[in-house]
């Protein structure tokens, strides 16, 4: 990437940054003639109290900003629409710091329920529910969008074993809600141990689209996702219910494929600020987010980094955090197999990610994503959800239905690990406000044939790496506990269907077994007794012959580092 490139990616986020707020809910429609086409204001009317309204898109992808300061707007203005259910499938909030997510819309009385899949964005709702103001739901993020998708083809509900001997599971854990604890169950155990997964019907679907011609069709060209577009439309219509689509160019007609047509959208707001994913307008897009890309994947990657070194979003890695993604990287392919099917999670996995594209490891993969990108390279940081020169986009659901059908990995990250291999992802302290939610992460892990978690070995640990040599400075309070806090993956229900698990930390490499946790290798300079046994809480097993693997030299140091798949 050249300096012009980078001074103008510079320049592009500043003009964002002084203008993100910017934006006029009463910004009349471009054609007068077609009653499909009004303002975010006019178009909020349609939305009656009481309404369940899904939305569409994940993280900085897709998002629907100005319908989200047009409902907060006008229910400051006349108390209407008020008391909403929002279903969210993934993460779409600003951490209390990004406006025009839908965070704008978690104001007393405006929205009373939430039902989502991952609540660590969603501040402005979290601090409602910890005041006893909202109802927090959670529903793993596959399984709720199937759900949404099965209201669209006429059916309340999906049965599946997603989520068996978590927190999820009503039998040992707490089910759905989060806050209040005794609201309404939406999961129930079926007498075979199945559960079977309801939803209140949705009817409203609000999301942004690129392009909308005058007629009032939709296209989806040179979006970054797709996510519940399709799905939110067709459950609001089966429903009785309305469809807004705020998009962002005026086309003609047959500009692409239809993705929605006229007779099915009851609002087409247009708005030049729809953004294709964080900071990009769409009639601006990134062509490196869609599937007509001709730029290469390391420029497309190189400007994506660009932008979250810049907004501050980009993790400043160590040594010691590179030689943990080597040694996970190794592990993964030790075990792996060409074509196999792989979804890579944020975090530590991202590392893991990066190792496989630069080695060209990944070119023998099939990547997934679950947002529904297909191919390319995952986009880091504020892009996640959305890929570097995606083969395909399809729906989440769509995604879901595969990632059930085929997943032969899973490589995600973990907060804290017990002695029986669960893990907790969803869990970081008590209140709605340290509530994470697992995204789809229960979803993968029922259906990944192998799972292999990335986790620091302790909060604050230090470490000093000299030469191939790792020595532990201060091992931080412990990760790998003796009991975790919340289960979010049940390492017991791995074990009896037969699945490959492994925990990659800075100082080695767990396995799960029969046995227990067993320590299968160390990185070199650790000392097992001291650094490991004798600071950690949770239960270990050592290999039957006592002495684990010391991890070769070049993990640490990264020289002479190779991959390749069996």
């Amino acid at each position: 990437m050249n300096v012009f490139t980078k001074v103008k990616i510079a320049l592009h986020l500043v003009h964002w940054f002084v203008t993100w707020k910017k934006h006029d809910s009463h910004l009349p429609s471009p054609v007068p003639d077609n009653p499909k086409f009004m303002s975010a204001w006019d178009a909020v009317s349609l939305i009656k109290d009481g309404a369940v309204m899904a939305t569409s898109g994940i993280g900085g992808n897709q998002r629907c900003a100005l319908m989200y300061w047009a409902i907060r707007e006008r229910f400051e203005a006349e108390q209407h629409p008020r008391d909403l259910t929002v279903v969210c499938i993934g993460g779409q909030g600003g951490r209390g710091k990004v406006p025009g997510t839908l965070e704008e819309i978690g104001v007393e009385g405006l929205n009373t329920r939430m039902i989502t899949g991952h609540t660590e964005t969603f501040k402005a709702q979290l601090r409602l529910a910890d005041a006893g103001k909202l109802e927090l739901q959670c529903i793993p993020q596959g399984t709720l969008t199937l759900i949404v998708k099965a209201q669209g083809e006429g059916r309340d509900h999906v049965v599946n074993q997603t989520g068996v001997g978590t927190f999820v599971d009503p039998r040992v854990g707490r089910g759905t809600p989060v806050v209040p604890p005794d609201a309404k169950q939406y999961v129930e155990v079926l007498d075979d141990g199945s559960f079977k997964y309801t939803l209140p019907p949705v009817d409203t679907a609000v999301f942004s689209a690129p392009a909308a011609d005058r007629k009032g069709n939709i296209y989806m060209k040179n979006c970054s996702v797709i996510c519940e577009s399709y799905e939110i439309a067709k459950a609001a219509r089966r429903n009785g219910g309305k469809v807004i689509v705020n998009v962002g160019m005026m086309v003609e007609e047959g500009y692409d494929d239809v993705f929605l047509s006229a007779d099915e959208v009851d609002a087409v707001v247009y708005w030049p600020g729809a953004e294709q994913t964080a900071s990009i307008k769409y009639r601006k897009h990134w062509e490196c987010f869609t599937t007509n890309s001709t730029m290469s994947e390391e420029e497309g990657l190189a400007r994506a980094r660009l932008v979250c070194n810049i907004l501050g979003l980009t993790p400043k890695r160590r040594q010691i955090d590179n030689a943990l993604a080597r040694l996970a990287t190794r592990i993964f392919v030790n075990h792996a197999k060409k074509g196999d099917h792989v979804d890579i999670g944020v975090g530590l996995p991202e590392e893991v990610s990066r190792l496989l594209f630069e080695s060209c490891v990944m070119q023998d993969l099939e990547m997934i994503n679950e947002s529904g990108v297909m191919g390319g390279v995952s986009a880091p940081g504020v892009f996640f959800g959305a890929a570097i020169n995606p083969r395909e986009i399809v729906s989440s659901a769509t995604a879901f239905e595969r990632i059930y059908n085929r997943l032969d990995w899973a490589i995600l990250g973990a907060l804290q690990v017990d002695g029986d291999g669960n893990v907790n992802v969803s869990k970081r302290g008590e209140g709605a406000i340290n509530y994470v939610g697992p995204g789809g992460f229960i979803d993968l892990i029922t259906s990944a044939e192998s799972i292999l978690f990335c986790s620091a070995w302790g909060d604050r640990a230090e470490f000093e790496i000299d030469g191939a040599n790792v020595t532990v400075k201060n091992p931080g309070t412990p990760k790998f506990i003796e009991k975790v806090d919340e289960i979010t993956f049940n390492g017991q229900e791995a074990l009896k269907h037969g699945k490959k698990v492994f925990y990659i930390t800075h100082v080695g490499a767990f396995q799960l077994t029969e046995r227990g946790m067993e320590l299968i290798c160390v990185m070199p300079g650790i000392d097992v007794q001291k650094d490991i046994l004798d600071v950690c809480p949770m239960k270990i097993v050592l290999p039957e012959d006592g002495e684990p693997e010391t991890v070769s030299p070049e993990v640490v140091t990264g020289q002479n580092y190779r991959l390749s798949l069996q």
